[in-house]
């Protein structure tokens, strides 16, 4: 008889834990028969798709950003908790995608009363080359793999149960995850005469600390750069995470934290909630400087995406010829300078949540027609791809231009104007709600005094005057930036007239004036006046002046003729 050949397939097939690969773009290419029972879908039907819709936690995806494994993560899927050990897959010294085993530790997720997981663990980080060392509450050593043991020239049975200080010689260690929680990303020391950088974080169950994990690299100087480039992505990848935890704990509501008070104001503000709970897509409108990103802000945040991300593109900051890599991503070699392995576009990182198109008044027309064919068809194409990719994003595009004017003139496509005009909220300018001024200004002067150290207790009566009888072209921008200036100069606890610009010192007041001529007389005076004030604003420069008052450049020309100024 014949022996049957045993296959690799049918070994991990045979494992009790899922095992799932994905090429260098982010696509499921392989899972075994545990996969099917994770997801509850064949792997045929889960092959080709990208691997952030099913597993967003795992990484797997920080692993195709810097090659290196991503170990002992925990993630909660269905109301089950996970651990995910994730490695490069390289062929023939390249990185060709990334591998993750993930085992359910739901039931049994206290490792040290586990040995059936331990010895798990244990045989998974014995795949890596890094020194992988775990601690308890009391810092002693639970779990360590032989690379980090062979530091010492030792056998992982002499290190586990030592009191970690006794191998670390007294070096200070862990402290920082252990008491405070919290992680630390490419942390440089010695380490037996060895020069290692390390990566430590907390093990938590119930919220509760109780232990520690860290993951020990040799430093070489060949591979400094790779340190330090990894190390700054970590660092960067963990400052999101806080950041946006962070706000969110901070902000429970972002609409109810948009300050005001003016009836229709509020009126606006419980149109967002409501809006927000569709998928429509959303034009908001409004001059510059009026809070446009808050608002989206705040319909993703009271959305079904919250929990997804919220991706913001400047359609009038990235240059033209950049613009179309950056929302849709390329591939390998698609252009001279293309990143190895490709770059996901805004689209794809949005996926599952919110894209913020500022200032689409200002995208080129070509763009107009590929963004109308994402918005019709939710499919996105990488340049120097053929092949298509869906995305489900939810589009809130914001301008202060007038589109119905610049579809007249051809500088605006009609049918992509209907496409994002499905719901329309215009943000009032500041000088429409001049009530809610006092409320703005305890804002901001409480802020300023947190960032300046001061205790500054409010304004003088006559600044509020001034501030009521403005034009606010720069509306909030230029409020902030007022009490900003002001902060920078006082020299007591009230801000006076004194500390406010030249060009609201200086003040020409046309409220309460008698005006010849009527309604059309009095608009063209005060519309002079706002350009007066926002050409002192901005010292005379012309570009800015345009920008403030949310008109082009040409426009700002024809009404400096026109008015004689």
């Amino acid at each position: 008889m014949g022996t049957a050949k045993l296959k690799l397939e049918d070994i991990i097939d045979s494992s009790s834990n899922a095992v799932l690969a994905v090429n260098i773009e982010g696509l499921i290419i392989y899972g075994n028969h545990q996969v099917e029972k994770f997801f509850g879908l064949p792997v045929r039907l889960l092959k080709g798709q990208p691997v952030h819709k099913y597993l967003p936690k795992t990484g797997l995806l920080e692993v195709l950003l810097d090659g290196q494994p991503q170990l002992g993560r925990q993630f909660v899927l269905n109301s089950s908790t996970y651990l995910s050990n994730c490695s490069p897959v390289f062929n023939k010294g390249r990185m060709a995608g990334a591998v993750t085993v993930i085992q359910d530790i739901t039931v049994t997720s206290n490792v040290e009363n586990t040995p059936g997981l331990k010895e798990t663990l244990a045989n998974i980080l014995e795949l890596s080359n890094d020194g992988i060392i775990a601690i308890d509450r009391n810092y002693i050593i639970t779990m360590v793999n032989q690379p980090f043991a062979s530091l010492f020239g030792k056998k992982m049975q002499d290190i586990v149960g030592q009191h970690v200080q006794k191998i670390y010689q007294g070096v200070p260690i862990f402290s920082r995850s252990i008491e405070d929680g919290e992680t630390e990303h490419g942390y440089v020391t010695t380490l037996n005469g060895y020069k290692i950088t390390a990566n430590r974080m907390p093990i938590k169950k119930d919220g509760h600390i109780i232990g520690a994990l860290g993951i020990v690299a040799l430093k070489t100087a060949d591979n400094d750069q790779v340190l330090v480039t990894k190390t700054q992505k970590q660092r960067s990848l963990q400052e999101c995470r806080r950041e946006e935890i962070s706000y969110r704990q901070r902000v429970p509501s972002i609409c109810d934290r948009i300050i005001g008070q003016s009836p229709g104001f509020i009126a606006l503000k419980e149109t967002v909630k409501r809006v927000a709970l569709s998928n429509s897509t959303v034009l908001l409108r409004g001059e510059s400087g009026t809070g446009k990103e808050l608002f989206a802000r705040a319909i993703h945040s009271e959305s079904g995406r919250s929990q997804g991300p919220f991706v913001r593109v400047n359609c009038a900051a990235i240059p033209e010829a950049l613009l179309e890599s950056e929302l849709f991503g390329y591939n390998e070699g698609a252009f001279t300078g293309a990143q190895k392995g490709g770059h996901m576009g805004k689209f794809e990182f949005a996926d599952k949540g919110v894209i913020f198109l500022d200032e689409i008044g200002d995208m080129p027309l070509m763009m107009q027609a590929k963004l109308l064919r994402v918005l019709q068809e939710k499919e996105i194409e990488r340049l120097g791809d053929t092949r298509t990719r869906r995305v489900d994003v939810r589009v809130i595009a914001a301008t202060n231009r007038n589109l119905e004017e610049m579809i007249i003139n051809g500088e605006f496509r009609e049918d992509l104007y209907y496409r994002i005009n499905v719901v329309t909220l215009n943000i009032p300018p500041l000088r429409s709600r001049v009530e809610d001024i006092e409320l703005l200004l305890n804002y901001f002067i409480k802020r300023f005094n947190e960032d300046f150290g001061l205790q500054v207790t409010g304004v003088d009566k006559e600044v509020i005057e001034i501030f009521k009888n403005q034009r606010w072209p720069g509306n909030l921008r230029e409020l902030e930036n007022v009490i900003e200036r002001a902060f920078n100069i006082i020299d007591g606890n009230i801000i006076h007239k004194e500390h406010l610009p030249l060009y609201m010192q200086n003040s020409r007041r046309l409220k309460g004036k008698h005006h010849k001529g009527g309604l059309s007389k009095l608009v063209e005076d005060i519309e002079r006046e706002a350009i007066l004030d926002a050409l002192e604003a901005c010292a005379g420069n012309k570009n800015r002046t345009a920008a403030m008052l949310g008109i082009s450049r040409a426009g700002l020309y024809k009404k400096l003729n026109r008015y004689k100024i």
